[in-house]
């Protein structure tokens, strides 16, 4: 850890473990909405491009939490393997939701080499976001 401490107004801001809380709970939720679905080769759905951002931002998490000690061990791999076990139907999708959580990955491995307050800030950003986009599938996805 750096030992940098972002300011944010008085309010109660939100733990790092409420955060994982709240994003692995959306996850399971929007896999659980489309797990009886039969999936057709070269499926897309409505919402693809939101997954494929969430499934970018587990990357760019477990990278970022692993550089910053964050000892969470395989909790983003996991929750990324929830999500290809939800929603990767066809082989085709789960290359697609790979590569976005790869991309994620790669992206910061490049970008940050020593945890930084701008990795923990982006940390902070993405589990919100994650979050976020997480409630709106949930909302939306019948």
């Amino acid at each position: 850890m750096t030992g940098f401490e972002p300011q944010f107004p008085r309010l109660r801001r939100p733990s790092i473990k409420g955060m994982l809380l709240a994003l692995g709970a959306a996850l399971l939720l929007v896999g659980g909405g489309a797990s009886g679905a039969v999936a057709a080769p070269g499926d897309t759905k409505p919402y693809d491009d939101k997954l494929m951002r969430l499934a970018e931002i587990l990357g760019a998490v477990h990278y970022l939490r692993e550089l910053c000690s964050a000892n969470d061990g395989q909790v983003w791999r996991d929750r990324m393997k929830e999500l290809l076990d939800t929603e990767g139907g066809t082989a085709l999708r789960r290359a697609r939701l790979t590569r976005s959580f790869n991309q994620g990955y790669r992206s910061y491995r490049r970008t940050y080499v020593t945890c930084t307050p701008t990795a923990q800030s982006s940390i902070e950003r993405f589990l919100a976001e994650g979050i976020q986009i997480g409630d709106g599938l949930v909302k939306n996805t019948p």
